[in-house]
């Protein structure tokens, strides 16, 4: 959430923020809108307390007429008549916060100063790359045709089962999406000092608008019909908002947590793209990664953040680049956001494997998560929150079966991977069931 009072307070700032919105392709009317409408409420405000101050000392005067047993008919009119209007602005000032609160919900994160002026992904700024895509001899197919070939990948049944855009992994298949999730938690947790956690798949409304999904992204989500309880878009949502309210102590700082969850998004707004396969699902798994941070020090660990990631990239040796995201892409609530894309060979493109976003105190301002900084009568201040997938593990699938294929169909395990499929080396096509002659 953007500071209003700063940008009233400060021209030059408010000026750059506008800037930042155009650069975002953001409408500025709309903090134009806000600003007026907190100035009515600021003076409603004054009004408000003009009343009550004027109440209060009629009712001294009362009391005063009281005790000297005159007679005060005349005040209490004049009482309750001014009682009724301090009660009409008191609504109405009641209504005037909540639209600037509402409001303020839609104005996305202030741009860092490093972020590169673009108007879409194609301005996106590689800043370095990880291997050569392999050059095959012979014609690659996708994951869907190697997956379905090899017997682990069916997305007729699960159509059947729920609808389009969801999928069931068989055998190896599903051995190997195991792997790759206890693969990632072990290098996570035993090598980069993450904490391993379990949040819960359903959140609330409030912990939504702490993440900034609600409520402008609300068409995005799954909700419970009946509840305030909606299915988890991200691990974000329930790990950032596990110190929502809270003071941390700056000693404690950073705090770094992952976690494994499956995640539901309703993809609105991307029919016809990417509807063959494992890349756009209603239902996948990630492991995230989310930091809480000192402001001073949170791009000293986005960027740290940034290369947890890719560790798991380069163990499996899988061809990648990291893209600094231009302003016309970044989304709604980071100040600054890598994109780890991995080399797909069946699609002969580089797809987006992790985005890796510093919020700055958006998100800690949204859901009031500060920390007690040292020294003496210091005041409490904001944290930074940062997270990133570490990874999409659907897409790590995909990404092994296309890279690691071979020309008969079989596809090779990366060997981080070998000891977490119990020893298998490769996945070899199925062929059909032998009959059974009992």
């Amino acid at each position: 959430m953007i500071d209003i009072r700063l940008l009233e307070s400060d021209q030059i700032l408010l000026n750059q923020y506008k800037e930042g919105l155009r650069n975002r392709k953001y409408d500025g009317k709309l903090v134009d809108e806000i600003l007026a409408l907190n100035a009515a409420r600021k003076k409603l405000t004054q009004e408000f307390d003009e009343m009550r101050a004027e109440q209060n000392k009629a009712s001294q005067s009362i009391a005063m007429l009281k005790k000297k047993g005159e007679d005060a008919t005349q005040d209490l009119s004049k009482m309750k008549e001014l009682s009724e209007k301090v009660k009409a602005v008191e609504t109405e000032l009641s209504l005037a916060e909540e639209s600037v609160k509402q409001k303020a919900l839609h104005l996305p994160n202030f741009l860092h100063e490093s972020v590169p002026i673009g108007a879409s992904e194609d301005e996106n700024v590689i800043v370095r790359s990880f291997m050569d895509p392999k050059s095959f001899s012979f014609r690659t197919r996708d994951h869907v045709e190697l997956g379905e070939s090899l017997g682990v990948l069916d997305t007729a049944r699960a159509t059947k089962v729920t609808g389009a855009r969801f999928s069931i992994l068989t055998g190896l298949g599903a051995r190997l999406e195991r792997a790759l999730t206890q693969f990632m938690l072990d290098v996570h947790t035993k090598e980069h000092d993450y904490i391993e956690t379990v949040p819960p798949y359903l959140v609330n409304d409030v912990s939504l608008v702490g993440t900034s999904q609600l409520p402008k992204f609300r068409e995005d989500l799954f909700a419970i019909e009946g509840t305030n309880y909606f299915l988890v878009p991200t691990a974000e949502v329930p790990v950032t908002n596990y110190y929502r309210d809270e003071i941390l102590e700056e000693a404690q700082l950073p705090i770094c947590y992952t976690a494994f969850t499956p995640c539901f998004r309703s993809e609105a707004g991307s029919y016809g793209r990417d509807t063959k396969g494992l890349i756009r699902q209603h239902q996948f798994h990630k492991v995230e990664l989310v930091k809480f941070t000192h402001p001073d020090r949170s791009y000293e660990e986005h960027e740290k953040l940034v290369k947890n990631a890719e560790e798991i990239l380069k163990r499996l040796e899988l061809p990648f680049q990291v893209a600094l995201l231009c302003s016309g892409d970044i989304s709604f609530g980071a100040a600054k956001c890598y994109d780890l894309n991995v080399w797909l060979p069946g699609q002969s493109a580089y797809r987006e494997i992790s985005s890796c976003s510093n919020f700055e105190d958006f998100q800690a301002r949204r859901a009031q998560i500060r920390f007690r900084p040292n020294g003496p009568k210091a005041k409490p201040r904001f944290v930074h929150t940062l997270n990133g997938s570490g990874l999409a593990v659907g897409r790590t699938w995909v990404a092994i079966l296309e890279n690691y294929q071979r020309e008969d169909g079989s596809v090779e395990i990366p060997k981080a991977l070998i000891p977490y499929m119990g020893g298998v080396t490769e996945l070899r096509p199925q062929g059909p069931k032998k009959e059974d002659k009992s």
